[in-house]
């Protein structure tokens, strides 16, 4: 059989969990969101959102503690519920990483446009061409070496936060020199309530997503039963600190009586490196939301080959399981999952643009992701439940629970269209999956 090179550690466990939820992209994108549903509170809806993450992350330590598979969900799930049942969760996954990283090859080339446009320079459609080119190298480094893949992400994320950060400390010395920094942010909005925290949650739960990437680099990993779970618990508070603060200093930067020109704000990090630094600044935050971005192409292009190379290896397709012969990656399952993510953003990003086609594709991989982590952490239940720990019992239902949350408000109220069309793709995905079962009998034989 097969195997993948094995030269990874902790740290590029890290890199590939960070890319993928990519932390400045969503920080210039999902606060508004989250200030839109808390008011003020926002950063507190981001904390509480880090500790649900961090209780449905807990299900996957436990488990990756014990399965070493590249499989993830597919092997975390078949274990409990048998490789059909795993099947299923990994076909999610898969749709999720595509998705994740089509969706922001489109946002690489919008951020450096508006980088551009910032000294006066429209490229107009040439975003596109920019978004391809951010997919092609993806595909180079996903196919040639993991290990220069991984550790080529984590700098460039580290970097790009590294910007906010600096933003975020002009912010508050001026904001405390001016009108005082202040604790509000960390209490419920009087004119929401705790209704508008659990609201922010769904947004502060969604900038999590793909934190369990480092679960896919298993079978890369020296030592992955302890690499894997340092990766996953470090990745989400590295994260959830950065959410934190990066929330505060947007509301407390656009002041806490002017949170509706927050949330109406299209590019939030740029009108304040304006406000309280310079062009330059936010040009320099444009193209660091870029680099983010195409860390974030990378690291969906490797996590959903390594997804699609284990469903190919299960009885998927044969072919999708081989094993590049000098770099030891899975390397045409890259170019598979390469080409699906280049159809999308051929023929839908042009006629809706970047950030519409990033928000659509985006939605419809994240309700993928919560069947799939829904799965995950009712698995861990019943594991925990036929082994007699009652500790994991306890945690693999409460993160059941918390994703069951952020699934009820992703569809209810049922968004205004297109919106509305999602779960039904979602729903197609899952039966194209199931479709495939029954095509092909080997699927559901073992867990690989």
């Amino acid at each position: 059989m097969a195997k993948l090179k094995r030269n990874l550690g902790a740290i590029e466990a890290i890199g590939l969990s960070l890319s993928v939820m990519a932390p400045t992209m969503g920080m210039a994108l999902n606060v508004t969101l989250a200030a839109g549903a808390a008011g003020t509170a926002a950063p507190l809806g981001f904390a509480v959102g880090t500790v649900v993450v961090a209780v449905v992350g807990l299900s996957f330590v436990f488990f990756s503690s014990r399965i070493t598979s590249a499989g993830s969900s597919y092997a975390y799930i078949g274990e409990t519920f048998g490789p059909r049942a795993g099947f299923i969760a990994g076909w999610c996954m898969l749709l999720l990483y595509i998705a994740g990283g089509s969706g922001s090859a489109a946002l690489v080339g919008n951020f450096l446009s508006a980088a551009l446009a910032d000294h006066g320079v429209q490229i107009g459609g040439w975003w596109l061409a920019l978004g391809i080119g951010a997919l092609g190298l993806a595909t180079i480094f996903a196919w040639r070496d993991m290990s220069v893949a991984s550790r080529l992400m984590l700098i460039m994320e580290l970097c790009s936060i590294a910007v906010i950060i600096y933003l975020g400390i002009r912010i508050l010395v001026a904001v405390s020199g001016t009108v005082g920094l202040s604790a509000a942010p960390f209490r419920p909005d009087p004119n929401i309530g705790w209704w508008g925290i659990g609201y922010a949650v769904v947004f502060a739960v969604l900038s999590f997503a793909g934190f369990e990437a480092a679960t896919t680099l298993a079978e890369e990993t020296r030592s992955p039963g302890r690499a894997i779970p340092l990766a996953l618990v470090g990745s989400v508070v590295l994260a959830g600190v950065f959410f934190v603060f990066a929330s505060y200093i947007q509301i407390v930067g656009f002041g806490l009586d002017n949170v509706k020109a927050l949330v109406a704000s299209e590019a939030p990090l740029n009108t304040l490196a304006l406000k309280f630094g310079t062009l330059r600044m936010a040009t320099a935050l444009d193209i660091a939301t870029s680099v983010s971005a195409l860390s974030c192409v990378i690291g969906t292009l490797s996590a959903s080959a390594r997804m699609m190379f284990v469903l190919g290896r299960a009885g998927l397709s044969a072919r999708a399981a081989t094993v590049h012969p000098v770099y030891g990656t899975p390397a045409v399952s890259v170019g598979i999952v390469s080409t699906l993510m280049l159809a999308g953003l051929l023929a839908w990003a042009p006629f809706v643009g970047p950030a519409d086609y990033y928000d659509s594709v985006g939605t419809i991989g994240v309700l993928a992701l919560i069947v799939a982590y829904l799965g995950v952490t009712a698995a861990a239940a019943i594991h925990a439940l036929r082994s007699g720990s009652r500790l994991w019992l306890v945690l693999g239902g409460l993160g059941t629970v918390a994703m069951a949350w952020p699934l009820y408000n992703s569809v209810y109220p049922v968004p205004g269209f297109p919106g509305n069309l999602w779960p039904y793709v979602v729903i197609g995905w899952i039966a194209i999956g199931a479709a495939l079962l029954v095509a092909r009998p080997a699927i559901g034989r073992s867990v690989a």
